[in-house]
């Protein structure tokens, strides 16, 4: 078989190319500082790439929720201390009341009217919001999860046969976390709620000392229901923050898998470079010397 000089020639060029292709490749690497700058480069590092990006996302959603529902519990959890060191403040006063023999009536008008303004501050904690949402009031759209007026419910769950209807925050593909507790899961039903309770001893130690023994009672009862309510609080804390740290490892687990799938090793990429144009020159020369043009070339 006649190997033609054209022959020749189109397999030196066809070489040459394809070294050149590679330099450039390597090139681009390096400034790009990206294995794959386009699927057709690693299909398979693409795939992998995709699945890691999409994980990131959810990752990222996943931690702006974490965020979120521990700002709600942390607010919650505030407010329900606050309340709890008022109630406190309250039960003393009854106590106080229930001395019946060495109190004048003017000290007991005194707890009265201090036992009222505790009662109207104890609405006001128990109407607290985060980003105009109240914390007792459930997935209500009001600004406020009782009357202030009348200290009546009119929030969404829990009262009036309307069964407890929960905020969630999605932390993981497979856990989502209660961020909230509903007024009458906090403060009782309506009609027996704190508020209630806090108004009968109001009014009983100045007209009625002897009931103050039953709203004693009562009392009890609502300061042991803030104390459950408390601790649901603080254990979905536990578990958020838990879950904020098990976001932050997997977010740094994905992005080193997708560094190892995309980014560049520099030292190894510089080292092929140095290599891919030593090869480059040496087969220009080669080919150089191979191919050497005559006169009737020229005349062509």
């Amino acid at each position: 078989m006649r190997i033609t000089h054209r022959a020749v020639t189109h397999t030196a060029l066809l070489g040459l190319n394809g070294n050149l292709a590679a330099v450039g490749r390597l090139q681009q690497q390096l400034t790009s500082g990206k294995v794959i700058s386009a699927p057709s480069d690693s299909p398979t590092g693409t795939n992998t790439a995709m699945r890691a990006r999409r994980d990131q996302s959810a990752a990222l959603q996943h931690a702006r929720n974490i965020s979120d529902g521990q700002s709600r519990l942390d607010a919650t959890d505030s407010a329900l201390s606050a309340i709890v060191g008022q109630v406190q403040q309250v039960r003393a006063k009854t106590v106080q009341g229930l001395n019946t023999g060495s109190m004048s009536a003017t000290s007991r008008q005194a707890i009265g009217v201090e036992v009222g303004e505790l009662r109207e501050s104890l609405l006001g904690l128990a109407n607290s919001t985060i980003d105009g949402r109240p914390l007792f009031g459930g997935p209500t759209t009001e600004g406020t999860a009782y009357d202030p007026a009348t200290g009546g419910y009119v929030g969404v769950g829990g009262a009036g046969g309307t069964p407890v209807v929960p905020i969630l925050r999605r932390v993981s593909d497979s856990e989502q976390i209660r961020v909230d507790v509903t007024g009458p899961e906090a403060f009782g039903p309506p009609g027996s709620d704190l508020f209630t309770v806090v108004s009968d001893i109001a009014d009983h130690v100045v007209t009625d000392p002897d009931a103050l023994s039953s709203d004693l009672a009562a009392l009890d009862v609502a300061l042991a229901r803030l104390l459950d309510a408390a601790s649901a609080i603080g254990a979905r804390s536990a578990r958020m923050e838990a879950a904020a740290q098990v976001n932050t490892d997997l977010q740094l687990t994905l992005k080193t898998q997708l560094a190892g799938v995309e980014d560049v090793d520099l030292a190894k990429t510089i080292m092929e470079l140095s290599q891919q144009q030593v090869g480059y020159q040496a087969a220009l020369q080669a080919t150089a010397n191979v191919i050497q043009p005559t006169l009737v070339d020229f005349l062509r």
